[in-house]
């Protein structure tokens, strides 16, 4: 235990004296059009050594996009790897076919050209890529960045913005080498840090009110950040908004994939030097970077990490005199958020976190409701404008960051108890620790898709890689693909016969211009499959199926109400309504 401490008071002693590297701060793209080539490349960590990277528009992450609020963007992504990838604008609320998930690839050699409307609050986001079983080996080397958004409301208040003056935006990951200086994607000795892509850096602040917008970009490493002499801070923002009000920490976790604001006071500091922080030796048992993690010894090599469980170093701060008009006082208020009241729920789910491996297992793989993603399988599909409360269950023995796409959330509460001040703003990401239970309410809104679906996962992105991850459509009443099925390569023709509302059978017709796989399913308003009427059909012509509520177990609960029969023939979904009255 001696020689362990010894050994961990040398590595931050190394690196006190090693914060030799100037931050540097990413380039921006502004205005309605941006371009970005995802590129191989190459930087020298270490002298003597090129060490493999991929990069957006350079040789490592990427441009910072500033985007403002209610502005229509194109993205122009060129994909110049030999490899498929994708680009996920991670946070942002756009239609799932925008979304930039696993089904929407970037081919090598390729453009893909989003066009969407900013509809976000004023935050910090960031992109990166999610092609699936890669995830985690692209964003490691390299490609990722942020994303800024701007609204009137923010513009409002008086809070530093000046970007590379008083407003700096600051990733970080910590990234395993191997002997040839090459990133190791899957290693629990992933003892280097790297902050906005550069080892020992150093940062000038001026003597004033600085923000800092905080992104833990790593694969599983989870921050706890603090500066020298506990100095306290002020956080303004959660991963999809301002709060109300700034909340005053020592202390702030931030999970892979979180992102938060944060306000400093260095007025008292001119001439000085200070350190960003994380006090990784208070993190709880089981978050990745804690000291333990499962039982057993189930990660190889993450007892031998001088990071796990010990206080360093992760940026040296430099204060420097004042700029031009500072920002010198902290706003007492910032915006009124609506939270989404519990009363309007339509529905409850719960996902419940499982290891295969047994739950003394850090090692997985890990699933949620026991199943692991698969890219052909639906797991929700939720009507537009459902409101719901999920309720996450972790009963593993590792904390997982679970992250949804589409929409912003809510916490309502963590095993029961109300959440802090700071994690009741809008997100997108919330730690759920070992054997905790978290509730979150969202309304999924604007954007319906029935052929491409959101996903949800876990943020470590091992994890996701392995298959802790699902996916749901967004379903819509009307299909607007039904007022263009002359342009579609399967046609077909969609009918509901009498009678409408029917009790117990109706009969249901639709017209296959052309052969193919084609499947007819039933859902309640909740998007809960209720019969699965038709499993193919290999030949075209007219057909019709009779659908009475007595043809399957899952269809006679049914109750009074509107449900939406579904047909679905390759990647074209046409669906209507019909009235059931029991």
């Amino acid at each position: 235990m001696f020689k362990k401490y010894i050994s961990i008071y040398f590595f931050l002693f190394f690196q006190l004296i090693n914060a030799q590297n100037k931050l540097p701060i990413p380039d921006t793209l502004s205005g309605n059009n941006f371009n970005l080539t995802i590129q191989n490349s190459s930087v020298n960590f270490y002298p003597g050594f090129q060490t493999r990277t991929m990069g957006v528009n350079g040789s490592l992450l990427g441009p910072t996009l500033l985007l403002k609020k209610g502005t229509q963007v194109q993205m122009n992504v060129k994909n110049n790897l030999t490899d498929t990838t994708t680009i996920h604008w991670h946070g942002m609320h756009v239609a799932p076919q925008n979304d930039g998930g696993p089904h929407t690839v970037i081919l090598p050699g390729t453009t893909w050209q989003p066009q969407f409307t900013v509809l976000d609050n004023a935050a910090t986001y960031w992109y990166h890529p999610h092609l699936h079983k890669k995830t985690a080996e692209h964003v490691t080397k390299g490609v990722a960045g942020f994303i800024i958004v701007r609204d009137e409301q923010e513009a409002a208040l008086k809070l530093p913005r000046k970007y590379g003056v008083d407003d700096f935006p600051i990733v970080v990951q910590s990234r395993a080498f191997d002997l040839a200086k090459q990133f190791i994607v899957r290693s629990e000795l992933d003892s280097v840090l790297l902050v906005n892509g550069t080892k020992n850096p150093y940062l000038q602040v001026p003597a004033q009110i600085v923000r800092l917008r905080l992104l833990n970009g790593s694969t599983e490493r989870t921050y706890n950040f603090g500066f020298t002499e506990n100095n306290s801070f002020y956080q303004i923002t959660g991963d999809g908004g301002l709060l109300n009000a700034p909340v005053l920490l020592t202390r702030l976790r931030l999970a892979p994939g979180e992102r938060a604001e944060i306000l400093v006071d260095f007025k008292s500091l001119l001439g000085q030097s200070t350190y960003l922080m994380s006090f990784a030796s208070e993190l709880p048992t089981g978050i990745i970077g804690s000291s333990s993690v499962g039982m057993g010894g189930s990660l190889p090599d993450y007892s031998n990490n001088k990071l796990n469980g010990a206080n360093f170093n992760i940026l040296k701060i430099d204060v420097i005199a004042a700029s031009q008009n500072p920002i010198t006082t902290i706003l007492s208020t910032l915006i009124s958020n609506s939270p989404i009241s519990i009363s309007s729920a339509n529905v409850t789910r719960v996902l419940t976190f499982t290891s295969i491996g047994g739950m003394m297992s850090a090692a997985g793989p890990f699933v949620i409701n026991g199943n692991p993603f698969s890219m052909d399988k639906i797991n929700y599909t939720i009507p537009l404008n459902n409101t719901e409360i999920w309720e996450l269950r972790n009963q593993t023995l590792i904390a997982h960051p679970f992250h949804i796409h589409d929409v912003q959330f809510y916490l309502l509460d963590r095993n029961g108890n109300q959440v802090p001040l700071n994690e009741r703003g809008r997100k997108d990401v919330v730690l759920v620790e070992p054997m905790e239970t978290v509730r979150f309410i969202t309304k999924f809104e604007d954007f319906a898709n029935s052929t491409v679906p959101f996903m949800y996962h876990c943020h470590l992105l091992t994890h996701e890689d392995d298959g802790m991850m699902g996916q749901f459509l967004v379903s819509s009443p009307t299909d607007v693909r039904e007022e263009n099925l002359s342009l579609l390569p399967i046609n077909f023709s969609l009918d509901q016969n009498y009678p409408n509302p029917f009790n117990p059978e109706t009969v249901i017709g639709f017209h296959l211009s052309i052969a193919g796989h084609v499947t007819l399913k039933v859902f309640d308003f909740l998007g809960k499959e209720v019969a699965t009427l038709v499993d193919e059909f290999k030949q075209p012509g007219n057909y019709s199926v009779k659908f009475n509520i007595g043809h399957s177990e899952r269809s006679r609960g049914m109750s009074t109400g509107v449900y939406f029969y579904q047909l679905k023939a390759g990647q074209f979904v046409s669906t209507k309504k019909l009235l059931f009255l029991k």
